[in-house]
């Protein structure tokens, strides 16, 4: 069980990561000044890449309480 665990640590992780990612790309836009219409172009595919990044952390969330679980 301590592999499940570890894993879900490395998902958790991963994802924690991919959330630090979009904060600096989201501080990247909003230092550059864009015109409206070019910022929301590309705060939408942020907020893409955010929703992907907070699934992989609860993902990885879940799987070290079923490792916990099953310990």
């Amino acid at each position: 069980m301590h592999m499940v665990v570890w894993s879900g640590t490395a998902l958790t992780v991963v994802g924690i990561l991919g959330l630090a990612w979009c904060i600096k790309i989201v501080l990247g836009i909003k230092r550059a000044n864009l015109p409206d219409d070019e910022a929301r172009r590309r705060m939408q595919r942020v907020v893409a890449l955010n929703m992907g990044a907070l699934a992989v952390s609860f993902l990885g969330l879940i799987v070290v309480l079923v490792g916990v679980i099953l310990a």
